[in-house]
């Protein structure tokens, strides 16, 4: 079996059961905008940083999965352009505000990477912060990556699958066994696969948090399949829970 296919099969093993799902108020695969917006101040990281050091003056981005940029954004300047790939309008809307906020060039594509990649510009670096474990084909998304950069391409992602902090949330509320795969370890693998040559530093960085515990329970409820007279309930076994890992992994290959 492939890299490519490993991947694939483990994340497929994230899905919800049917009959849990059936019981679902609400659609559980949400991705708040709110979660997505950019602070005023962007934090440096190991993954800004090696984006940052092969931009030149008046260069450019593509941030695949952009929400509201903050991968684009924290390179900006040298970068002067950027260009914002997501599949939800609101996130693209999000990040053209931010743009012009900053006075930068910006262009936005709408919909799923690699489907969209004939509306989307090369540039000097592309780069695509906690997207990868949502991406199936991940051999596609790789080498689609891969054309559009000029230079560099840099991926973000978590030590652990995203979802992988809800596991005692699951187990709680429905008994549920969650999985522990794909790592960045799988990752690499495909990136080899595909002919390049990978680099990875881990370091610990911020991740994307709810901003308040009512947030946190709300969004949880959600994604648990829980109706809302659930939702105290879920705020008070959050509250009982350590805080998730902030455990990153930078990966970045040169074209």
């Amino acid at each position: 079996m492939s890299a490519a296919d490993r991947w694939a099969e483990a994340l497929a093993q994230w899905a919800i059961p049917e009959e849990i799902l059936s019981q679902a108020p609400e659609n559980p695969w949400i991705h708040p905008p709110v979660l997505f917006q950019i602070p005023s101040v962007i934090p440096d990281s190991s993954s800004h940083q090696r984006a940052r050091e092969v931009l030149d003056a008046g260069g450019s981005v593509l941030d695949v999965g952009c929400g509201g940029g903050i991968a684009a954004f924290a390179l900006t300047p040298p970068a002067t352009v950027v260009v914002g790939v997501d599949h939800q309008p609101d996130m693209l809307d999000m990040f053209a505000r931010n743009a012009l906020e900053r006075g930068v060039r910006v262009e936005t594509v709408e919909g799923f990477f690699p489907a969209v990649s004939g509306d989307v510009p090369e540039c000097d670096v592309a780069v695509s912060h906690h997207v990868v474990y949502n991406v199936a084909d991940i051999d596609a998304f790789v080498r689609g990556l891969s054309a559009k950069a000029r230079r560099r391409v840099v991926i973000e992602m978590p030590r652990s699958h995203p979802l992988a902090s809800m596991g005692p949330a699951w187990r709680h509320f429905w008994g549920l066994e969650r999985p522990s795969t794909p790592h960045p370890e799988d990752f690499l693998a495909v990136v080899r696969e595909a002919g390049f040559t990978p680099h990875v530093e881990e370091f610990d960085g911020a991740m994307r948090r709810e901003q308040t515990p009512e947030q946190a329970a709300h969004f949880m409820r959600i994604r648990l399949c829980l109706d809302a007279t659930r939702e105290d309930e879920v705020a008070r076994f959050l509250a009982s829970q350590p805080a998730p890992s902030s455990e990153l992994a930078c990966v970045w290959w040169d074209l």
